[in-house]
């Protein structure tokens, strides 16, 4: 998806990337605010929401070539990089091609929210830890449906957040579309590819010479805050704002507040 800005066009173009196992459609509470004076660009990556979901190995490299292509079609050179959750991932291996002349765009700025970007830190679900446990392979058809996802993924957030159910009904019904819920134990495997090179995709997260704002959810209870502190660390001169009362779902949970600290980033 390529939304055009509503206004006049102030900043360059905004690359948005997705999480596990949701799509871009997480944004929807906010993305006619982000596109209020620059395109924003959206997609749901191979094996989410409304994209294509073949019976494959689903890896960063895989999301990350989709990616490149898909801002080639956009035609765009210049752009600003939000993500979330396994988007963080997939834009650490963008970064990491970046930095090694294998991604000819320039990366003005970025803004990474709620990952696992730290995966020794990270509180992972029995339900993400028993899909782990699984084989890389399709389950049979009716094993998980549609009020499982719901409840895993209300699971996430804030105590004190107050989301509408049909938010819930909503993302639970797209990462079910065309029975992408079975392809689970299979999307859930960019975790293993994580731990394995953590160091390529943190290290160009914490590297990576663009300006960088840091949003995160306080509640989080799988990607901890105390991620977003190290990263802050790390790249003492980011921008870090925690927003209380929020847990992995800032966008669905609290869109005001999550804009506001996203546009400050991007100013």
């Amino acid at each position: 998806m390529d939304i055009a800005p509503e206004g006049d066009e102030r900043g360059e173009p905004l690359l948005v990337l997705h999480g596990f196992p949701t799509c871009s459609f997480d944004f929807h509470l906010v993305v006619d605010h982000l596109a209020a004076h620059r395109r924003v660009l959206l997609l749901d990556m191979v094996g989410y929401g409304l994209s294509a979901k073949p019976d494959i190995a689903y890896t960063i490299d895989l999301q990350a070539d989709v990616v490149e292509a898909f801002v080639a079609d956009a035609g765009v050179s210049t752009l600003a990089l939000l993500t979330h959750d396994m988007g963080d991932t997939v834009g650490g291996e963008l970064l990491a091609r970046n930095t090694e002349g294998r991604w000819p765009v320039e990366i003005t700025r970025r803004v990474i929210t709620n990952g696992s970007i730290y995966i020794e830190m990270a509180h992972l679900t029995d339900g993400q830890n028993l899909l782990l446990e699984l084989p890389d392979a399709r389950l049979p058809e009716g094993t998980i449906d549609a009020a499982a996802i719901s409840t895993s993924l209300a699971a996430t957030f804030s105590p004190s957040t107050s989301v509408d159910p049909l938010e819930l009904a909503a993302a639970a019904e797209l990462v079910t579309h065309e029975e992408g819920q079975l392809l689970l134990p299979r999307t859930i495997r960019y975790i293993e590819e994580r731990r394995r090179s953590q160091a390529r995709y943190t290290g160009a997260i914490e590297r990576h010479p663009s300006e960088l704002t840091i949003v995160w959810g306080a509640d989080d209870p799988i990607a901890v805050a105390t991620m977003a502190t190290r990263l802050h660390h790390a790249r003492p001169e980011s921008r870090l704002t925690v927003l209380d009362g929020v847990g992995h779902y800032p966008m669905l949970e609290a869109p005001p507040a999550f804009h506001a600290a996203v546009t400050a980033g991007l100013a």
